[in-house]
C-alpha cells in the first residue's frame, strides 16, 4: 500500500475528480461532482459550504450522492437515505485460480451490463458509467450472469465495483474470479484496488475478507432528492 497516498481514500470522490477522472468532473469550487451521465457522485473539500454546488447539480439530476461527511443541502432537497459502507483494501494480488472465460465489455455489451447491474444495485450504474473504467463480466448460454468493474479512479487507487452476480447464478464462485481479474490488473498496473460495500451486505464482506480484503474505514453515501 502506498502510505503516504492513503489519506486520499478518505474523500475519494474528490479526489478521482482532481485525477484520473478530472475529465468527467462538474466544478463548483470546494465541491465537484460526476458528469451524471457517468456517476452520480460528488464529493466536497468543504462539507459546510456544498448547498451552493448541491443545488446546481440537482437541475441536472433528480438522485444523486455525496460520499463523505454530511453535505449541507438547500431546502428545496431532502437527503432520502444515510448508505454506511465499509471502505475495504486490498494489500497484494489474490491468488486464486481462473477457470471461466472473462470478457472485456465494450460498447457493444452496455446495454446487458446497464439491466444485469440495475436489477441487482439500482441506482448507481449510468449509461455511461461503464467508460470510467474497465468492466469484465462472464456469460452463460449467450447472457451477461456476473459482471465487476472499475469506477472511481486516482493516481494511485481504483475503486472494485459494481460486483455483481444475476440472482439465478449466486453462489457457483463467479464473483470471485472476477473480482481477482480487476485486483490483479490493478497491481500489475501499481495502483492499489479498494471497494465500499454496505455494512449490513454481510455476505458480501465476508467474500471480500477471504480474498483479501481489510476494513479500512466507515464511508456514508448520502442519497439527495427533490424534497417532495
Amino acid at each position: 500500500m502506498k502510505n503516504s497516498a492513503e489519506n486520499k481514500l478518505d474523500n475519494p470522490t474528490w479526489n478521482s475528480l482532481v485525477e484520473s477522472h478530472s475529465e468527467f468532473a462538474l466544478d463548483y469550487g470546494n465541491t465537484k461532482f460526476y458528469n451524471p451521465e457517468y456517476c452520480p457522485f460528488g464529493g466536497s473539500v468543504a462539507i459546510e459550504t456544498t448547498k451552493d454546488a448541491v443545488e446546481k447539480y440537482s437541475s441536472l439530476s433528480q438522485n444523486f450522492f455525496i460520499v463523505g461527511e454530511k453535505p449541507e443541502i438547500p431546502d428545496s432537497l431532502t437527503i432520502t437515505n444515510e448508505l454506511v459502507c465499509l471502505q475495504m483494501v486490498i494489500a497484494q494480488k489474490i491468488e486464486l485460480p481462473i477457470t471461466e472465460k472473462i470478457t472485456q465489455l465494450t460498447e457493444s455489451h452496455n446495454d446487458a451490463l446497464c439491466e444485469l447491474v440495475n436489477l441487482v444495485q439500482p441506482g448507481y450504474f449510468k449509461q455511461k458509467t461503464y467508460l470510467l473504467g474497465d468492466y469484465f463480466g462472464i456469460y452463460k448460454d449467450n447472457q451477461l450472469i456476473a459482471v465487476t468493474g472499475e469506477r472511481m479512479r486516482m493516481n494511485d487507487f481504483t475503486e472494485v465495483s459494481a460486483i455483481v452476480t444475476h440472482p439465478d447464478h449466486t453462489g457457483k464462485g463467479y464473483a470471485k474470479q472476477l473480482i481477482t481479474h480487476v485486483v490483479n490488473k490493478n497491481f500489475d498496473a501499481n495502483k492499489t484496488p479498494y471497494l465500499h460495500v454496505s455494512e449490513k451486505n454481510i455476505g458480501a464482506i465476508a467474500l471480500y475478507e477471504k480474498l483479501g480484503f481489510v476494513t479500512r474505514r466507515k464511508m456514508s453515501l448520502w442519497n439527495i432528492v427533490p424534497k417532495k
